[in-house]
């Protein structure tokens, strides 16, 4: 398991910058593998909102994929001003509307429907 806790693995994302996708998917790898739900019980600190909205609608996505309990403080992240299309790509927003799970919708996330997938 690489993080202990979701704050160490956003301090990991907001550290690494435009990489922030490799502490991000190694969170979610760690959650889905171990189910582990210490990793998610305390709140991270709130300094960043696109990825603060992000990471709270992963938690709930997981939460509900792996079949644990979200945590309460999960509620209580805000959405975000704009929405923030993730992929970055112009020609790919119509579909992430379209495709982007409820999770991430009501937050103003727009992903595509295999964001969280691994190989």
């Amino acid at each position: 398991m690489k993080y202990r806790t979701i704050q160490e693995a956003k301090t990991a994302m907001v550290k690494t910058g435009e990489n922030w996708r490799i502490p991000f998917l190694e969170f979610v790898d760690d959650l889905r593998q171990t189910h582990d739900h210490s990793l998610i019980e305390k709140p991270f600190d709130l300094s960043n909102e696109n990825l603060d909205s992000l990471l709270a609608s992963t938690i709930e996505y997981l939460c509900d994929e792996i079949g644990i309990e979200t945590p309460n403080w999960v509620w209580d992240v805000p959405s975000c001003k704009e929405p923030w299309f993730v992929s970055g790509y112009e020609n790919l927003k119509a579909i992430s509307i379209a495709e982007s799970p409820v999770f991430f919708r009501r937050r103003k996330i727009f992903v595509l429907e295999n964001f969280l997938s691994r190989v």
